[in-house]
């Protein structure tokens, strides 16, 4: 089997997801990988350094560039189709969409070739503009040969609107090199907050102490879906039961603008900035808990993250979020998307037996959500029986 994948985008999880697809589809045998990648893309080197077939093509960097690049982006097309040809592509594979994916996709079932999306969102975030974001999807989709969806909120939703389209569900891995989660520090240690030397996975107890803070970890693009303001109004309703509670918030917009009032509460840190990928296992290795206050969402990577190395996750009960999240497995689900019952599950975190329970369950999801092979495995199966169709 012949696997291109297709990413133009410049960085997030798109490269990452790229990059540990990659990674394990060149380990399965029988298959072959070929990537279409952007020159401006983050992880351009590290894509560059697994020896695969690769197309680099000019993108953008900016708003500038993008609208300059409309100019290039026939011969580019044109290209993609030659790669794929010259490769002899059983299959592409667009691992995530990006602003020139509906410009391009067309042209590929034009020119015989297999379309594949993995579809994130079957519904444009709020804020999102709705019109352009639903042309995209269903140019996309009317491209498609099959789509594959990262879960089955997101698949059933792919299924009621395109009915006749054939759509696979593939779990969402966590979206790391191995590196860089294996090198993550351990959970915090019991009842002092000190870090140990055993590596993150290795099974080591959360903080037991009654006086330790519990320390959640909100990180990502900030966005106004992500709720923000919800977290504020719920914060004060758990500090007035565990007043050592601590909460940081990294990511890239304004948080201030989502949430105003935020950053003045007791026991809140906010750094507004781009996070690195680097960055991420120490952050969330560094947390009891990571919390995810969405008003809405399909899947999300960060609870992958989080569970691969062995931090729980709360979470309000939207999307698939409850599909990722075992409540009183491996993290807990809100019952309600309000601030009593966001700060009545984030409380729950702050039993120290409890934590300990639900950090146990995440570091034996986080097993599977690691292993990359076996989701190689699944594509691989779902691509053959696609090719077979």
């Amino acid at each position: 089997m012949r696997i291109l994948l297709w990413y133009w985008g410049r960085r997030g999880a798109g490269g990452q997801l790229t990059l540990a697809l990659a990674e394990a589809l060149h380990r399965q045998p029988g298959v072959q990988v070929a990537l279409a990648i952007s020159a401006q893309a983050d992880l351009r080197e590290e894509l560059l350094a697994l020896g695969l077939p690769t197309e680099v093509v000019p993108t953008y960097a900016s708003a500038a560039g993008f609208l300059a690049g409309f100019l290039r982006l026939p011969r580019l097309a044109a290209g993609l189709r030659r790669q794929a040809r010259d490769f002899g592509a059983d299959a592409v594979v667009s691992v995530m969409t990006h602003l020139w994916t509906p410009l391009v996709a067309p042209g590929l079932r034009r020119a015989g070739l297999r379309f594949i999306p993995l579809v994130h969102d079957a519904l444009p975030h709020p804020g999102d503009p709705g019109w352009l974001w639903n042309w995209r999807l269903d140019t996309e989709l009317g491209a498609a040969t099959a789509a594959v969806a990262l879960s089955e909120n997101v698949a059933a939703a792919l299924r009621a609107r395109r009915p006749g389209l054939a759509v696979h569900r593939l779990p969402l891995g966590a979206h790391l090199p191995p590196a860089l989660l294996a090198a993550a520090p351990a959970p915090p240690a019991a009842g002092t907050g000190a870090k140990t030397g055993a590596k993150t996975g290795a099974g080591t107890a959360a903080r037991t102490g009654a006086g330790a803070a519990t320390r959640f970890l909100l990180f990502g693009r900030l966005r106004a879906y992500k709720g923000l303001d919800l977290l504020r109004d719920a914060w004060p309703l758990l500090r007035a039961r565990h007043p050592q509670a601590e909460l940081l918030v990294v990511g890239e917009g304004e948080p201030e603008a989502l949430a105003p009032g935020l950053a003045a509460l007791p026991g809140v840190r906010l750094e507004a900035r781009w996070l690195a990928e680097a960055e991420i296992p120490g952050l969330i290795g560094a947390a009891d808990a990571v919390v995810l206050p969405y008003r809405e969402a399909s899947q999300s990577g960060v609870v992958s993250l989080a569970h691969a190395l062995g931090v729980p996750v709360v979470t309000t009960p939207v999307g698939a979020l409850a599909e990722q999240v075992r409540d009183g497995v491996d993290g807990v689900v809100a019952a309600a998307v309000t601030p009593a019952a966001l700060a009545e599950a984030m409380a729950r975190l702050c039993q120290p037996a409890q934590r300990a329970h639900l950090a146990a369950g995440a570091r034996q999801a986080g097993l599977a959500l690691r292993d990359w092979d076996a989701q190689a495995r699944s594509l691989v199966a779902l691509l053959a029986g696609v090719i077979g169709r």
